[in-house]
């Protein structure tokens, strides 16, 4: 049953991201006055077609359904003789001008596609974890900023200019994070706890763009916290079991650091391999005649994780071999039209902008080549976001929309962006560039495609089998 969600909405999302793309080119060209020949969805031997009485566009769905294309009347294609009276809308014939507009729209499509559904969204409603600070390790910057853990952050500014800016949630803090770490700020957050409201000023000044990646906000401190850690299962001969630890068990501290959330508890685990840590738990029932939980006895219990080497490193690791369930406060988050559309816009600006510097850093090798990935990581994102809801795959389908707007604006000969480097060469010399050289990118920017395919043929693999 996965494997067929992941195929349908695998399936969907390429499906309504390639008609998006290419409608942009279609619709642009059609108002450039251009003649469109074909509107394809899918390479190879055509599975269904019809031809529009209108403008004569032959419309195909073919049998390679990754990806598709325009074909507009084109002086320089090989074929039949072009009469005399459709010359004026060949795609060659157009000003550089309707060129650029032309090959720009599709990928400008798929931003538009990003702010819509990202739009959806938020007017809609998502449910996101509050912005709850977890206890954070000592030697990070939250840390250093005053964060104890339990705190709720309400508000972030630039510590060199005054407005502040609302924080509604877990995500809406990583991402005023993310853009004040791309810019070098300084910012002050302001959050709250049971004794009051206080600022909490964080440098981001230091942080290298290496630095800035899926894991940055763990590098600063940040995880998700306020929640309530329980124990789901406990496996047999393990220290947990050694040590009564048992299910339904809610694990309230460690060491008398509060335990709120997953990451924070299994790493403080993992550094503690064969040292006895105290655990304090709360262990509960249920009222008899109400059926009702009750509040439990709290009680510590002390565990001595077992050591395993870590595959990675080949450093030994503490194991206690618990299961843990979490749950974390979480706030509905919605905003209005308009606002949605400008957060939408904003998401979006971010996003494209973060793939494009993560693109320059794996060129220069300041990221690891193996943030590429290819259509069988796409497919298992795109099947789970589905199994999560309508606010996931959306946001999801967003995400890959960009990616494939910013991969097309690449100035690589066969995309988009390399025929709009053809055309801005153009427009400053006057002079289109020659058939030769056309040939000879062309063939290196193919076998740019081949190869950064290939490494993302590589890394799903390598992520599908874990090698």
């Amino acid at each position: 049953m996965n494997l067929l969600i992941e195929v349908v909405a695998f399936a969907v999302a390429i499906g309504v991201l390639v008609v998006v793309h290419e409608y942009g080119h279609y619709s642009i060209a059609r108002l450039c006055g251009v003649k469109v020949l074909r509107f394809s969805i899918g390479f190879g031997k055509p599975l269904a077609r019809w031809v529009s009485k209108k403008t004569g566009t032959e419309w195909t769905i073919a049998a390679l359904p990754l990806g598709g294309y325009v074909k507009m009347l084109d002086e320089r294609e090989e074929g039949a003789p072009i009469a005399p009276a459709d010359l004026p809308h060949a795609f060659n014939r157009q000003s550089v001008g309707k060129r650029i507009a032309i090959v720009a729209a599709g990928p400008i499509a798929n931003f538009i596609l990003a702010v819509v559904l990202f739009a959806a969204v938020f007017a809609t409603g998502v449910t996101e974890p509050a912005a709850i600070v977890a206890a954070p390790a000592s030697d990070t910057a939250a840390a250093r900023a005053g964060f104890e853990g339990g705190e709720k952050v309400v508000a972030v500014r630039d510590a060199n200019a005054g407005e502040s800016e609302t924080v509604r949630s877990w995500s809406d803090l990583r991402w005023k994070l993310l853009g004040a770490a791309f810019d070098h700020k300084r910012v002050v957050l302001t959050a709250k706890d049971t004794h009051g409201t206080f600022d909490f000023p964080l440098d981001l000044q230091s942080l290298s763009e290496k630095e800035v990646d899926d894991d940055f906000m763990s590098r600063l401190g940040f995880e998700p916290g306020g929640g309530t850690l329980s124990v789901a299962g406990v496996q047999p001969g393990s220290a947990a079991l050694a040590a009564g630890l048992q299910a339904g068990d809610k694990i309230r501290a460690v060491d008398g650091h509060p335990a709120d959330n997953a990451t924070t508890f299994i790493n403080y685990i993992k550094s503690h391999a064969g040292k006895p840590i105290v655990l304090q738990i709360e262990r509960g029932g249920k009222n008899p005649k109400a059926d009702q939980p009750t509040t439990g006895a709290l009680q510590n219990l002390t565990i001595v994780p077992g050591a395993q080497r870590d595959e990675t490193t080949g450093q030994p690791i503490g194991r206690i071999g618990a299961e843990l369930a979490t749950q974390v406060p979480s706030i509905d988050v919605r905003y209005g039209p308009a606002e949605s559309l400008r957060l939408g816009a904003h998401r979006t600006w971010d996003l494209a902008v973060y793939s494009v510097r993560m693109f320059g850093r794996m060129i220069v090798g300041e990221a690891s080549l193996k943030n590429l990935s290819g259509p069988v990581t796409i497919a298992d994102y795109a099947g789970k976001s589905a199994r999560l809801g309508p606010s996931a795959f959306l946001s999801f389908l967003a995400l890959v929309s960009i990616s494939l707007g910013v991969l097309n604006l690449l100035p690589i000969p066969v995309l988009d962006g390399g025929h709009l480097l053809y055309y801005l060469v153009e427009a400053v010399t006057g002079k289109a560039v020659s058939d030769r050289w056309q040939l000879v990118l062309q063939r290196a920017g193919l076998a740019c495609i081949v190869a950064l395919s290939a490494i993302a043929l590589f890394n799903d693999l390598a992520r599908l089998i874990h090698f």
